[in-house]
Protein backbone atom coordinates (compact mmCIF):
# COMPACT_ATOMS: atom_id res chain seq x y z
CA UNK A 1 0.00 0.00 0.00
CA UNK A 2 1.30 3.68 -0.85
CA UNK A 3 -1.18 5.59 1.31
CA UNK A 4 0.34 6.97 4.35
CA UNK A 5 -1.62 7.46 7.25
CA UNK A 6 -1.20 9.89 10.39
CA UNK A 7 -1.41 8.41 13.94
CA UNK A 8 -4.81 9.01 15.51
CA UNK A 9 -4.85 11.71 17.75
CA UNK A 10 -6.13 10.66 21.35
CA UNK A 11 -8.28 13.14 21.50
CA UNK A 12 -12.50 13.25 21.28
CA UNK A 13 -12.25 15.53 18.65
CA UNK A 14 -10.24 13.19 16.53
CA UNK A 15 -10.70 9.36 17.29
CA UNK A 16 -10.42 8.72 13.30
CA UNK A 17 -7.00 8.69 11.54
CA UNK A 18 -6.73 11.19 9.16
CA UNK A 19 -5.22 10.30 5.86
CA UNK A 20 -1.47 12.59 5.48
CA UNK A 21 -1.58 14.26 1.94
CA UNK A 22 0.97 12.54 -0.36
CA UNK A 23 4.23 14.36 -0.76
CA UNK A 24 5.14 15.87 -3.61
CA UNK A 25 8.28 14.46 -4.90
CA UNK A 26 11.08 17.03 -5.95
CA UNK A 27 12.71 14.86 -8.79
CA UNK A 28 9.63 13.69 -10.00
CA UNK A 29 8.13 17.32 -9.82
CA UNK A 30 11.04 18.52 -12.15
CA UNK A 31 10.26 16.30 -14.57
CA UNK A 32 6.74 17.51 -14.67
CA UNK A 33 7.63 21.25 -14.85
CA UNK A 34 9.59 20.23 -17.40
CA UNK A 35 7.09 18.47 -19.54
CA UNK A 36 4.43 20.99 -18.31
CA UNK A 37 6.89 23.85 -19.79
CA UNK A 38 7.23 22.12 -23.22
CA UNK A 39 3.82 21.14 -23.67
CA UNK A 40 2.12 24.06 -22.66
CA UNK A 41 -0.42 22.24 -20.46
CA UNK A 42 -2.12 23.40 -17.51
CA UNK A 43 -0.71 20.81 -15.23
CA UNK A 44 1.28 17.55 -15.14
CA UNK A 45 1.86 14.50 -12.93
CA UNK A 46 4.40 11.96 -13.21
CA UNK A 47 4.14 8.68 -10.82
CA UNK A 48 7.02 6.26 -10.65
CA UNK A 49 6.28 2.56 -8.96
CA UNK A 50 9.40 0.88 -8.03
CA UNK A 51 10.14 -1.08 -4.43
CA UNK A 52 6.48 -1.26 -3.81
CA UNK A 53 5.87 2.43 -3.26
CA UNK A 54 4.71 5.11 -5.21
CA UNK A 55 6.38 8.14 -5.87
CA UNK A 56 4.29 10.75 -7.13
CA UNK A 57 5.52 14.24 -8.32
CA UNK A 58 3.67 17.58 -10.08
CA UNK A 59 3.41 20.88 -11.41
CA UNK A 60 1.03 23.28 -12.59
CA UNK A 61 -2.54 24.22 -11.96
CA UNK A 62 -6.30 22.36 -11.73
CA UNK A 63 -7.58 25.00 -14.51
CA UNK A 64 -5.97 27.48 -16.87
CA UNK A 65 -6.56 30.78 -15.87
CA UNK A 66 -6.86 29.74 -11.91
CA UNK A 67 -3.91 29.61 -9.27
CA UNK A 68 -4.82 26.65 -7.47
CA UNK A 69 -2.11 24.12 -7.87
CA UNK A 70 -2.48 20.38 -8.06
CA UNK A 71 -1.91 18.15 -5.67
CA UNK A 72 -0.49 14.69 -5.87
CA UNK A 73 -3.30 12.96 -4.32
CA UNK A 74 -5.26 14.78 -7.22
CA UNK A 75 -7.68 12.28 -9.59
CA UNK A 76 -7.22 12.03 -13.16
CA UNK A 77 -9.32 10.84 -15.82
CA UNK A 78 -7.76 7.99 -17.47
CA UNK A 79 -9.68 7.57 -20.74
CA UNK A 80 -8.90 4.26 -22.60
CA UNK A 81 -6.47 3.11 -19.94
CA UNK A 82 -9.18 1.91 -18.87
CA UNK A 83 -9.55 -1.26 -21.54
CA UNK A 84 -7.04 -3.30 -19.35
CA UNK A 85 -9.40 -2.06 -16.24
CA UNK A 86 -12.55 -3.83 -17.99
CA UNK A 87 -10.14 -7.19 -19.07
CA UNK A 88 -9.71 -7.83 -15.48
CA UNK A 89 -12.62 -7.11 -14.45
CA UNK A 90 -13.55 -10.18 -17.51
CA UNK A 91 -10.63 -12.32 -15.46
CA UNK A 92 -11.69 -11.90 -12.65
CA UNK A 93 -15.44 -13.70 -13.63
CA UNK A 94 -13.91 -15.73 -15.54
CA UNK A 95 -12.02 -17.54 -12.87
CA UNK A 96 -15.68 -17.78 -10.77
CA UNK A 97 -17.28 -19.43 -13.86
CA UNK A 98 -19.65 -16.07 -14.30
CA UNK A 99 -18.18 -16.00 -18.22
CA UNK A 100 -15.70 -17.52 -20.10
CA UNK A 101 -12.98 -16.03 -22.70
CA UNK A 102 -14.38 -17.91 -25.43
CA UNK A 103 -17.99 -17.14 -24.60
CA UNK A 104 -19.08 -15.53 -27.98
CA UNK A 105 -21.30 -12.33 -29.21
CA UNK A 106 -23.90 -14.58 -30.19
CA UNK A 107 -24.28 -16.67 -27.04
CA UNK A 108 -24.23 -13.33 -24.94
CA UNK A 109 -26.62 -10.95 -26.85
CA UNK A 110 -27.94 -13.38 -29.63
CA UNK A 111 -30.68 -13.46 -27.81
CA UNK A 112 -31.52 -9.71 -27.30
CA UNK A 113 -29.66 -8.15 -30.46
CA UNK A 114 -31.93 -8.75 -33.23
CA UNK A 115 -30.52 -9.03 -36.98
CA UNK A 116 -26.96 -8.99 -35.89
CA UNK A 117 -24.41 -8.95 -38.46
CA UNK A 118 -23.91 -12.53 -38.91
CA UNK A 119 -19.64 -11.99 -39.34
CA UNK A 120 -19.70 -10.63 -35.52
CA UNK A 121 -21.53 -13.85 -34.12
CA UNK A 122 -19.05 -16.84 -33.57
CA UNK A 123 -16.69 -13.56 -32.18
CA UNK A 124 -15.52 -13.80 -28.49
CA UNK A 125 -13.80 -11.42 -25.34
CA UNK A 126 -10.44 -12.71 -26.46
CA UNK A 127 -11.20 -10.62 -30.39
CA UNK A 128 -13.31 -8.22 -28.75
CA UNK A 129 -10.09 -6.93 -26.19
CA UNK A 130 -7.79 -7.56 -28.63
CA UNK A 131 -9.05 -5.19 -30.96
CA UNK A 132 -9.33 -7.90 -33.58
CA UNK A 133 -13.74 -8.19 -34.11
CA UNK A 134 -13.64 -6.26 -37.05
CA UNK A 135 -15.98 -3.70 -35.34
CA UNK A 136 -15.79 -0.02 -36.41
CA UNK A 137 -14.23 2.17 -33.88
CA UNK A 138 -16.84 4.36 -32.33
CA UNK A 139 -21.06 4.27 -33.39
CA UNK A 140 -21.96 6.82 -35.93
CA UNK A 141 -21.83 10.72 -34.84
CA UNK A 142 -25.58 11.12 -34.58
CA UNK A 143 -26.12 7.79 -32.12
CA UNK A 144 -23.27 8.98 -29.91
CA UNK A 145 -25.12 12.50 -29.72
CA UNK A 146 -27.95 10.80 -28.50
CA UNK A 147 -26.54 9.00 -25.83
CA UNK A 148 -24.42 11.96 -24.60
CA UNK A 149 -27.73 13.70 -24.09
CA UNK A 150 -28.70 10.83 -22.75
CA UNK A 151 -25.95 10.54 -19.93
CA UNK A 152 -26.40 9.32 -16.36
CA UNK A 153 -29.99 10.51 -16.55
CA UNK A 154 -31.70 8.71 -19.02
CA UNK A 155 -32.12 4.99 -19.04
CA UNK A 156 -30.06 2.52 -16.80
CA UNK A 157 -26.48 2.01 -17.96
CA UNK A 158 -26.83 -1.95 -18.95
CA UNK A 159 -30.15 -0.76 -21.05
CA UNK A 160 -28.30 1.93 -22.87
CA UNK A 161 -24.90 -0.22 -23.35
CA UNK A 162 -27.43 -3.05 -24.87
CA UNK A 163 -28.85 -0.11 -27.27
CA UNK A 164 -25.02 0.23 -28.50
CA UNK A 165 -24.11 -3.33 -28.94
CA UNK A 166 -27.06 -3.09 -31.14
CA UNK A 167 -26.71 -0.45 -32.92
CA UNK A 168 -23.13 -1.93 -33.43
CA UNK A 169 -23.82 -5.07 -34.38
CA UNK A 170 -25.97 -4.51 -37.59
CA UNK A 171 -23.34 -2.94 -38.84
CA UNK A 172 -20.84 -3.92 -41.40
CA UNK A 173 -17.66 -5.02 -40.22
CA UNK A 174 -14.89 -2.25 -40.34
CA UNK A 175 -12.11 -5.34 -40.61
CA UNK A 176 -11.72 -8.79 -41.09
CA UNK A 177 -12.01 -10.73 -37.28
CA UNK A 178 -9.09 -12.36 -35.99
CA UNK A 179 -6.78 -11.38 -38.34
CA UNK A 180 -6.69 -7.62 -39.12
CA UNK A 181 -6.39 -5.14 -35.51
CA UNK A 182 -8.65 -2.62 -35.54
CA UNK A 183 -8.54 -0.35 -32.17
CA UNK A 184 -11.95 -0.13 -31.45
CA UNK A 185 -14.29 1.30 -28.33
CA UNK A 186 -17.13 -0.28 -29.65
CA UNK A 187 -15.74 -3.81 -29.15
CA UNK A 188 -15.49 -2.66 -25.31
CA UNK A 189 -18.86 -1.18 -25.39
CA UNK A 190 -20.38 -4.55 -27.09
CA UNK A 191 -18.19 -6.88 -24.15
CA UNK A 192 -19.41 -4.93 -21.50
CA UNK A 193 -23.23 -5.34 -22.69
CA UNK A 194 -21.79 -8.78 -22.71
CA UNK A 195 -20.44 -8.92 -18.92
CA UNK A 196 -23.69 -6.78 -17.71
CA UNK A 197 -26.00 -9.15 -19.43
CA UNK A 198 -24.21 -12.18 -17.92
CA UNK A 199 -24.38 -10.82 -14.47
CA UNK A 200 -27.37 -8.75 -14.03
CA UNK A 201 -25.24 -5.34 -12.64
CA UNK A 202 -23.85 -2.48 -14.44
CA UNK A 203 -20.17 -2.55 -15.19
CA UNK A 204 -19.56 0.11 -13.06
CA UNK A 205 -21.05 -1.54 -9.97
CA UNK A 206 -18.85 -4.60 -10.62
CA UNK A 207 -15.71 -2.51 -11.68
CA UNK A 208 -16.27 -1.11 -7.69
CA UNK A 209 -16.29 -4.43 -6.31
CA UNK A 210 -14.01 -6.60 -8.72
CA UNK A 211 -11.06 -4.17 -9.48
CA UNK A 212 -11.51 -0.71 -7.17
CA UNK A 213 -12.15 -2.49 -3.60
CA UNK A 214 -10.12 -5.26 -3.64
CA UNK A 215 -7.13 -3.84 -4.83
CA UNK A 216 -7.73 -0.62 -2.44
CA UNK A 217 -8.26 1.62 -5.05
CA UNK A 218 -10.45 4.30 -2.86
CA UNK A 219 -10.32 7.15 -5.44
CA UNK A 220 -11.35 4.82 -8.27
CA UNK A 221 -14.90 6.44 -10.14
CA UNK A 222 -16.78 7.07 -13.45
CA UNK A 223 -16.65 10.28 -15.47
CA UNK A 224 -15.08 13.85 -15.20
CA UNK A 225 -13.20 13.91 -11.33
CA UNK A 226 -14.82 16.76 -8.93
CA UNK A 227 -17.67 18.99 -8.86
CA UNK A 228 -18.85 21.80 -11.19
CA UNK A 229 -18.88 24.75 -8.42
CA UNK A 230 -15.60 24.71 -7.20
CA UNK A 231 -12.33 23.59 -8.50
CA UNK A 232 -11.55 20.73 -6.07
CA UNK A 233 -9.89 18.66 -8.65
CA UNK A 234 -8.19 19.13 -12.06
CA UNK A 235 -10.45 19.98 -14.87
CA UNK A 236 -9.65 18.67 -18.55
CA UNK A 237 -9.11 21.13 -21.43
CA UNK A 238 -10.02 21.53 -24.73
CA UNK A 239 -8.76 23.72 -27.22
CA UNK A 240 -10.62 27.25 -27.25
CA UNK A 241 -12.41 28.75 -30.15
CA UNK A 242 -9.76 31.93 -30.28
CA UNK A 243 -6.68 29.43 -29.59
CA UNK A 244 -5.07 28.43 -26.14
CA UNK A 245 -7.17 26.16 -23.90
CA UNK A 246 -10.37 26.09 -22.23
CA UNK A 247 -10.87 24.17 -18.64
CA UNK A 248 -14.43 22.16 -18.86
CA UNK A 249 -15.76 22.15 -15.86
CA UNK A 250 -17.46 18.16 -14.72
CA UNK A 251 -20.70 17.67 -16.41
CA UNK A 252 -22.07 15.96 -20.14
CA UNK A 253 -19.40 18.34 -21.98
CA UNK A 254 -16.39 17.10 -19.83
CA UNK A 255 -16.33 13.59 -21.16
CA UNK A 256 -17.51 10.84 -23.80
CA UNK A 257 -20.65 9.33 -23.26
CA UNK A 258 -20.96 7.64 -20.16
CA UNK A 259 -22.42 4.31 -22.22
CA UNK A 260 -18.55 4.28 -23.31
CA UNK A 261 -17.57 3.29 -19.44
CA UNK A 262 -15.97 0.09 -20.54
CA UNK A 263 -14.12 1.56 -23.10
CA UNK A 264 -12.67 4.61 -21.10
CA UNK A 265 -14.29 7.08 -18.07
CA UNK A 266 -12.79 5.83 -15.40
CA UNK A 267 -10.56 8.69 -12.78
CA UNK A 268 -8.42 7.69 -10.38
CA UNK A 269 -5.66 9.15 -8.02
CA UNK A 270 -2.01 8.20 -9.44
CA UNK A 271 -0.98 6.45 -5.98
CA UNK A 272 -4.26 4.07 -6.44
CA UNK A 273 -3.36 3.61 -10.38
CA UNK A 274 0.25 2.62 -9.35
CA UNK A 275 -1.62 -0.40 -6.62
CA UNK A 276 -3.30 -1.29 -9.91
CA UNK A 277 -0.31 -1.45 -11.85
CA UNK A 278 1.78 -3.47 -9.43
CA UNK A 279 -0.83 -6.41 -9.40
CA UNK A 280 -0.89 -6.20 -13.15
CA UNK A 281 3.20 -6.05 -12.98
CA UNK A 282 3.44 -8.72 -9.67
CA UNK A 283 1.22 -11.13 -11.71
CA UNK A 284 3.30 -10.66 -14.80
CA UNK A 285 6.29 -12.59 -12.75
CA UNK A 286 3.83 -15.35 -11.73
CA UNK A 287 3.25 -13.48 -8.04
CA UNK A 288 -0.08 -12.11 -8.15
CA UNK A 289 -1.42 -13.31 -4.57
CA UNK A 290 -5.12 -14.54 -4.47
CA UNK A 291 -6.70 -12.11 -6.59
CA UNK A 292 -5.74 -13.70 -10.04
CA UNK A 293 -4.52 -17.12 -11.09
CA UNK A 294 -1.17 -16.96 -13.42
CA UNK A 295 -2.78 -18.44 -16.08
CA UNK A 296 -5.31 -15.41 -15.80
CA UNK A 297 -2.43 -13.13 -15.44
CA UNK A 298 -0.87 -14.68 -18.86
CA UNK A 299 -4.18 -14.24 -20.53
CA UNK A 300 -4.45 -10.66 -19.62
CA UNK A 301 -0.82 -9.93 -20.96
CA UNK A 302 -0.66 -12.16 -23.92
CA UNK A 303 -2.07 -11.24 -27.26
CA UNK A 304 -4.23 -13.91 -28.21
CA UNK A 305 -4.16 -13.71 -32.38
CA UNK A 306 -0.34 -12.50 -32.49
CA UNK A 307 0.62 -9.05 -33.19
CA UNK A 308 1.62 -6.93 -30.23
CA UNK A 309 -1.85 -6.04 -28.35
CA UNK A 310 -2.47 -8.34 -25.84
CA UNK A 311 -5.62 -7.97 -23.48
CA UNK A 312 -5.93 -3.79 -22.43
CA UNK A 313 -2.59 -3.39 -23.11
CA UNK A 314 -0.04 -3.19 -25.60
CA UNK A 315 3.69 -5.02 -25.62
CA UNK A 316 6.61 -3.87 -26.42
CA UNK A 317 10.41 -4.98 -25.70
CA UNK A 318 8.88 -6.69 -22.17
CA UNK A 319 7.10 -3.90 -21.06
CA UNK A 320 3.13 -3.21 -21.48
CA UNK A 321 1.95 0.14 -22.06
CA UNK A 322 -1.47 2.62 -22.77
CA UNK A 323 -2.03 5.53 -23.43
CA UNK A 324 -5.86 7.12 -22.54
CA UNK A 325 -7.32 10.57 -23.50
CA UNK A 326 -11.15 11.90 -23.95
CA UNK A 327 -9.55 14.42 -25.97
CA UNK A 328 -9.38 16.60 -22.69
CA UNK A 329 -6.96 14.60 -20.35
CA UNK A 330 -3.85 12.32 -21.72
CA UNK A 331 -2.63 9.64 -19.61
CA UNK A 332 0.47 7.56 -20.82
CA UNK A 333 1.27 3.84 -18.55
CA UNK A 334 4.56 2.07 -19.08
CA UNK A 335 5.00 -0.80 -17.19
CA UNK A 336 8.66 -2.91 -16.76
CA UNK A 337 7.05 -6.11 -15.13
CA UNK A 338 10.82 -7.96 -14.32
CA UNK A 339 11.90 -4.42 -12.64
CA UNK A 340 8.69 -3.92 -10.50
CA UNK A 341 8.69 0.02 -11.88
CA UNK A 342 5.58 1.21 -13.52
CA UNK A 343 5.81 4.92 -14.86
CA UNK A 344 2.39 7.09 -15.92
CA UNK A 345 2.83 10.77 -16.56
CA UNK A 346 -1.04 12.68 -16.65
CA UNK A 347 -1.99 15.76 -18.44
CA UNK A 348 -5.21 17.40 -17.82
CA UNK A 349 -4.61 18.72 -21.81
CA UNK A 350 -6.22 16.11 -24.65
CA UNK A 351 -3.93 17.96 -27.17
CA UNK A 352 -1.96 14.85 -28.45
CA UNK A 353 0.33 16.45 -30.47
CA UNK A 354 1.08 19.13 -28.15
CA UNK A 355 1.79 16.67 -25.24
CA UNK A 356 3.14 12.93 -26.87
CA UNK A 357 6.33 14.90 -27.81
CA UNK A 358 7.20 16.17 -24.07
CA UNK A 359 6.80 12.43 -22.86
CA UNK A 360 10.54 10.97 -23.61
CA UNK A 361 12.82 12.26 -21.60
CA UNK A 362 10.38 11.26 -18.62
CA UNK A 363 10.34 7.57 -19.60
CA UNK A 364 13.94 7.71 -20.71
CA UNK A 365 14.71 9.22 -17.09
CA UNK A 366 12.68 6.93 -15.07
CA UNK A 367 12.74 3.48 -17.06
CA UNK A 368 16.17 3.40 -17.68
CA UNK A 369 17.06 4.13 -14.01
CA UNK A 370 19.35 1.98 -12.20
CA UNK A 371 17.31 -0.79 -9.69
Amino acid sequence: MIRHFAIALAVLTAPAALAQPTANDAELAALAQQAREASGSPAVAVMLWQDGAARIGVSGVRAEGSDVTVMPDDLWHIGSDTKAMTATLAARLVERGVISWDDTIGERLGDVVGEMNPAYTDLTFRHLFSHRAGLPANIGMVDMIRFQMEGTGGRPMPEQRLDYATRILRTAPAAEAGTEFLYSNAGYVVAGAMIEQATGESWEALMTREVFEPLGMETGGFGPPGRSDVLDQPRGHRSGMLGGLTAVPPGPRADNPPVLGPAGTVHVSLGDLGLYLAAHMAGDRGEGGDYLTAESWQILHTPPFGGDYALGWGIQDGRLRHAGSNTMWFVQIVMDPQADRAVVIAFNDGRVDQVAPTMAPVFQALLAAPD
